[in-house]
């Protein structure tokens, strides 16, 4: 049997970053989405994730500490890259941080925890295409670094698993290249 699901897994592609545009998701479908990207694996039920939504004036507040540690770490940028990157978290209307919060355990490695944050992106980009809305997960550069995630609320034990841009696309993109199956699988004997 073909689903809807199997037909969006065999097809699923992101978005282009500057294709995103409003509407946004609602507060409902925000929480909707939320919601869903949370029904993930996640051994003993630690949560290693927390969300930090970007809407609104945020994004270029965020940017603004973005061009400047850019400029900072990069003496004699000329000024349209550092406006480039202050531009970054403007394009999409919802940006949404996932942040990886690890979570002491005696028996449940951070690894495991790591590879839940990283399935609640996953979740988060399904549940989006699901409500009629496109996304994208980048972790660029400022996502690694401490004054930026400082600013956004980060604790010094957490880290950023992606910057999630939300928002609504009328162009579809064409497929890229994937994986020979066939090269990457392997049986045990």
């Amino acid at each position: 049997m073909h689903t809807e699901l199997a037909a969006h897994l065999e097809t699923r592609r992101s978005a282009k970053l500057s294709t995103l545009m409003d509407p946004a998701p609602s507060e409902e479908q925000l929480r909707q989405m939320l919601t869903m990207a949370s029904r993930t694996p996640d051994h003993g039920k630690l949560v290693p994730w927390r969300f930090i939504t970007i809407a609104g004036e945020g994004r270029a507040r965020l940017g603004e500490t973005i061009a400047a540690r850019f400029a900072e770490t990069n003496p004699g940028a000329p000024e349209e890259r550092v406006e480039f990157m202050r531009q970054r978290l403007t394009h999409a209307p919802l940006v949404v941080s996932v942040v990886f919060c690890p979570r002491e355990h005696p028996k449940i490695p951070e690894w495991e925890q790591v590879l839940t944050a990283g399935a609640v992106c996953m979740n988060l980009l399904h549940a989006a295409r699901a409500l009629g809305f496109a996304g994208l997960w980048l972790s660029e550069w400022y996502a690694y670094d401490r004054v930026v995630l400082e600013e956004l609320g980060l604790a010094a034990d957490e880290q950023l698993a992606g910057f999630m841009h939300i928002g609504t696309s009328h162009e579809d993109r064409d497929d890229r290249q994937r994986p020979d199956i066939a090269g990457i699988t392997s049986a045990y004997t």
